[in-house]
């Protein structure tokens, strides 16, 4: 795999989060190929490790983290929320929708298709959350 970086464009960012890190990553940049062929993220596609540890490697890095530090959920279109105290083992991720946490060095990410994706941050950014807002999570209250 490359070492080619995620072009600027391709990833989105707000104004009203400015002092937070994040990012709200486009199709653009990644090698996965195929039905995948995007910036596939999801370890429950079907596509190669290979290509998805890269795609992950790309991201970690432009959200400043180490591979193993950018942390998703096993999605599951409910309400449920994990609070991160420390990363978790390559597919031991808990099922919810959404993240939350306090803990400098992580990064939170959620996988989006017709759910709509949600980063939310204390104002002084001292506590961070991404959430998978889909009908059935949004009327349980998973924001």
């Amino acid at each position: 795999m490359g070492t080619d970086a995620i072009p600027p464009e391709a990833v989105l960012r707000h104004a009203l989060l400015d002092d937070v890190p994040h990012g709200f990553f486009t199709r653009l940049g990644g090698v996965s190929q195929g039905p995948y062929e995007s910036l596939n993220c999801s370890t429950r596609s079907g596509d190669t490790p290979q290509a998805l540890a890269e795609n992950r490697r790309r991201v970690a890095t432009v959200m400043g983290v180490r591979p193993e530090c950018l942390l998703g959920v096993t999605q599951v279109h409910g309400d449920g929320v994990a609070v991160v105290t420390s990363p978790w083992e390559a597919g031991a991720a808990p099922q919810a929708d959404a993240l939350v946490t306090d803990r400098p060095g992580v990064a939170l990410g959620v996988i989006t298709a017709d759910c709509g994706p949600v980063l939310f941050a204390a104002e002084d950014g001292g506590v961070v959350g991404a959430a998978h807002a889909g009908w059935r999570g949004a009327v349980g209250g998973v924001l």
